[in-house]
């Protein structure tokens, strides 16, 4: 089997020991690609391009372990070998204990054994850049887990006669975690709250957000508080715990009465719930979208008051539903082609949910870029 070719960048600035390093690797017959170096900002320059550094402690711009700092500083360093002299063993030692995969004296090594050093180097730095990627890999998956429990959690519902449903398919361009919550309580005299909610970007930042956002929903839905200072609440709490001034969120609060007979949405910036009767979509009473959390101080929301027919059911999602692309058009899907992939995947039945995420995934034509959340409240009469 060939063996791949290495590409090693001497940094020395003696002319005669780098001839010695390069007899020596003539000597050993060794598959590499050298390259020299006569200081530290020359290696500095040309860092890119090695597998392996050959580095002298001893440089015009750079003295003992100086050089050494520098280099493994730098973002995806490669491996370093130091070079010492006779009576600087113990400098070797201390390079190797800073971070150098290893040292060798000049005068006791021979071709086969430089061979052999830079070889163990670059494999041992791989190793290495492997073993720390699966770390910061398995930091990132355990991160990510704790805050969708946190944006995701299991709603307490028990004992209540409406059913939920929920679903959660993270943007699949970015793979990162976005803001997208849900949660949904049942009080002890029968009123159901429910609430999604949508932190505008994606990463852990937004995510940790919403993760706050839904933890104070909860607690205010327990302690009783009325729909409309919740949100006020809620608007408060994104003001003072957002990262960035422009941050905001959007959200659908939703109340069912405890007979079960009416329903109070509020919207702030949020895409208006869908109201189905067994296969068919029933229209909702004409809203005022408010305006999103965190972009208006002192706003009001006003609710939505809807009576509930037997066999009703309520579906709340995120926008990246209905942001999806659709072929051969430059607007996006929207709520009216949702509604008509709805009621068309309603006629097959009542679990809808991931028929039609699926068809607005392969409209898209691939992963969709948003994150999408659904929730879905049923009469369980």
């Amino acid at each position: 089997m060939r063996t791949k070719t290495v590409r090693v960048l001497l940094v020395e600035d003696d002319d005669g020991d780098a001839v010695l390093v390069e007899a020596l690797l003539e000597e050993a017959n060794a598959p590499f690609v050298l390259s020299r170096a006569g200081t530290l900002a020359e290696a500095e320059q040309m860092l890119s391009d090695a597998e392996c550094v050959l580095l002298d402690l001893g440089l015009p711009d750079s003295q003992g372990l100086t050089g050494l700092h520098r280099l493994l500083a730098k973002q995806n360093a490669p491996a370093i070998l130091v070079l010492t002299g006779l009576d600087d063993e113990r400098e070797g030692i201390d390079a190797v204990a800073a971070g150098a995969e290893d040292y060798l004296i000049k005068g006791k090594v021979d071709g086969e054994l430089l061979l052999r050093g830079v070889r163990y180097a670059v494999e041992r730095r791989r190793a290495e850049d492997a073993q720390r990627k699966l770390r910061e890999a398995e930091l990132i998956a355990a991160e990510r887990a704790r805050l969708e429990r946190g944006l995701l959690p299991p709603p307490l519902l028990q004992n209540s006669d409406v059913d939920l449903e929920v679903r959660y398919q993270p943007g699949g361009q970015r793979m990162l975690l976005g803001g997208d919550f849900y949660d949904a309580v049942g009080l002890p005299d029968g009123t159901v709250h429910a609430i999604i909610g949508d932190v505008c970007g994606h990463g852990p930042d937004e995510a940790a957000l919403g993760v706050c956002l839904r933890i104070a929903w909860r607690a205010l839905v327990l302690a009783g508080e009325p729909a409309e200072k919740v949100l006020k609440t809620l608007d408060q709490v994104l003001v003072a715990e957002r990262h960035g001034e422009g941050i905001f969120t959007t959200a659908c609060m939703v109340t069912v009465s405890p007979d079960r007979r009416s329903a109070r949405y509020f919207l702030a910036g949020h895409p208006e719930p869908l109201m189905m009767v067994g296969r068919q979509i029933v229209d909702l009473p004409k809203s005022k979208i408010g305006v999103p959390l965190g972009v208006l101080t002192d706003y009001a929301w006003t609710g939505v008051d809807v009576p509930l027919p037997s066999g009703w059911s309520l579906a709340c999602y995120t926008d990246g539903l209905i942001e999806g692309r659709v072929p051969d058009d430059v607007d996006r899907l929207g709520v009216e082609r949702l509604c008509e992939i709805l009621g068309r995947h309603l006629q097959d039945g009542p679990n809808w949910m991931d028929s039609v995420i699926a068809e607005v995934t392969e409209l898209n034509g691939g992963a969709l870029d948003d994150d999408v959340a659904i929730l879905l409240l049923k009469d369980g009469k």
